[in-house]
């Protein structure tokens, strides 16, 4: 077995090494937009507000990543166009949501 280097190993060439043309980038970018409008997060985001539905927490550009979107029936699949089964909840209530029945759960374990 040879010794061991201790010389960085040799650095694989990433595909986004290549010089791209600018074009592409920009078209990518744009798409991108396009898809990202799709999603439901976005619809609800729209009709529903940057409210917490809970809470009344309103919130803006800067903190938007901690508004999030429960779907009520609990099915991420059912994501009917007009928004009835999505509310907007901050990360807060929407943790509170989730675990409200471990506390009864738990405590009804003990007894």
């Amino acid at each position: 077995m040879p010794p061991r280097s201790f010389r960085p190993a040799k650095r694989k060439r990433s595909p986004f090494d290549r010089a791209a043309d600018s074009e592409q980038v920009i078209r990518d970018v744009k798409q991108a937009a396009r898809a990202r409008g799709q999603d439901y997060r976005s619809r609800s985001l729209r009709l529903h507000g940057w409210i917490c539905a809970r809470c009344a927490r309103e919130f803006d550009a800067s903190n938007l990543h901690l508004l999030t979107v429960h779907h009520k029936d609990g099915n991420h699949d059912n994501n009917p166009i007009d928004g009835s089964n999505w509310e907007n909840l901050c990360v807060d209530c929407h943790e509170a949501e989730h675990t409200k029945g471990l506390l009864g759960d738990y405590l009804r374990r003990r007894r």
